[in-house]
């Protein structure tokens, strides 16, 4: 099997490091630019800048959720390979996952009754709760996907690339039934086309995306392009690869076939310049910002929007500052200014918390498979509970605020450290029955 020529086994891929620095700042870039805000008579108006006329095609390249799920396809099988089992990689992974999360779930358990306390009315309070926990949809979703990366990992080397082609074909399957009065099937795809994308990344590191020429990797994207911009006018999907407010259709929410073909495209766009890529990562000072980053890249990620909601906070509620309208001369001149000052409270809350990330996990996992699997599913189901619901204030009530969700989690994770019996023995007895059913 082909290996990809900048993937060392002993080393970091340099590569793989500017795609995910390059897709965590295009992501807080997105997020910081988008928000078109005022607030008046106790509510706080809310639009998106990239819903002005044209500014789709923006989103075809700063939607990068599928870049990041490429780089951890690469990521995952580099370390899965290294690692001494499966059991091992299982614990370890979800344990670095879940890290960065516990503080800010801390934060935000107390947040919203200190901010009413302060005044702050229940319009604007409830934004600013749901906008803190709205991205901890993605780690949801990739705790799903870590969990199944040993059995793709064996899919892959056993059928390679049809496991990719098999799951974009389930991806449009669940789009026809989707667009058919099914509307809650599409949720599906938040496992077949990330997982598609997610195995596109092993075909970097183990075949021939690897080891593509300019031409080819043009090609590439070319055809992934090309498939999106025909999808887009002749089927049922909407220009913007974001969901864009008041739109009968999101690419996102639940996502569409459409971003697996997108991400074709954005792959092989940045093939076709990986030597010159991977050039700009040996530069002394890029270097040591790719490192930087990427040992803070969840903190970065889950810290962004609270900086936001401060800087918002501040300006718009406290100050009475309303954001110009896009594109117009004053919002072009006050974008740079609203970058630097969210990207100083940033930096000031990655000093607070980003160590929780950075510290190393000396715990021993003693956790078996089934137990790990168990922990995922209660991560995942509390992480995307808070993502659906968001930080409510407790003084509304513990049973429907964000306490079940965020002890769902925490549980997970501290049952992914420490081997549980009845979890093991649980575990083992499903074993026994599968073996059972395939001896009859």
């Amino acid at each position: 099997m082909q290996t990809s020529q900048g993937v060392a086994r002993g080393g970091r891929d340099r590569f793989l490091d500017v795609v995910r620095a390059g897709a965590i700042l295009a992501v807080i870039a997105q997020h910081w630019v988008m928000p078109v805000l005022s607030y008046s008579g106790g509510t706080l108006a809310t639009g998106n800048a990239l819903a002005t006329p044209g500014w789709w095609v923006v989103t075809w390249l700063s939607q990068v959720m599928p870049l990041v799920f490429f780089a951890g396809g690469a990521a995952n099988l580099i370390s899965f390979r290294r690692a001494k089992s499966t059991r091992i990689w299982l614990g370890a992974r979800l344990k670095r996952l879940m890290l960065p999360v516990l503080p800010l779930m801390a934060v935000w358990l107390v947040m919203p009754d200190f901010l009413r306390g302060l005044g702050i009315p229940p319009q604007p309070l409830q934004v600013a709760s749901a906008i803190a926990a709205q991205l901890l949809w993605f780690l949801a979703v990739y705790v799903l996907v870590v969990l199944l990366t040993p059995l793709m990992v064996a899919a892959h080397r056993r059928w390679s690339l049809k496991v990719p082609l098999v799951m974009g074909v389930a991806g449009v399957l669940v789009d026809v039934a989707r667009f058919n009065d099914l509307g809650y099937i599409g949720y599906a795809n938040a496992i077949f086309v990330w997982v598609a994308v997610h195995q596109l990344g092993f075909h970097y590191v183990e075949g021939r995306l690897g080891s593509l020429t300019r031409r080819a990797a043009l090609t590439l994207s070319a055809a992934g392009f090309g498939i999106t911009a025909m999808m887009v006018a002749f089927g049922p999907y909407p220009a913007s690869m974001i969901g864009m407010p008041g739109a009968p259709v999101s690419n996102m929410s639940p996502p569409t076939v459409l971003l697996a073909f997108l991400a074709v495209g954005q792959i092989g766009l940045l093939l076709a310049f990986r030597p010159q890529l991977n050039a700009l990562a040996e530069r002394p000072g890029i270097g040591n910002a790719l490192s930087w980053l990427g040992a803070r890249f969840m903190s970065v990620y889950l810290w962004h929007m609270p900086a936001l909601i401060v800087v918002a906070g501040v300006t718009v509620y406290g100050l009475g500052y309303e954001t110009p309208a896009p594109g117009t001369l004053l919002w072009l001149v006050m974008a740079p200014a609203w970058f630097a000052v969210c990207g100083m409270v940033l930096l000031g809350l990655l000093r607070l918390f980003a160590h929780f990330e950075m510290q190393s996990d000396t715990a021993e996992v003693t956790a078996r498979v089934p137990q790990l699997v168990v922990a995922g599913l209660m991560i995942s189901g509390g992480l995307l509970g808070l993502a659906a619901h968001g930080f409510a204030p407790l003084s509304d009530g513990i049973a429907h605020g964000p306490v079940p969700w965020i002890v769902l989690a925490t549980a997970g994770f501290l049952l992914a450290g420490k081997q549980v019996p009845v979890v093991d023995l649980l575990g083992r007895a499903v074993a026994v029955t599968e073996r059972a059913a395939v001896r009859r």
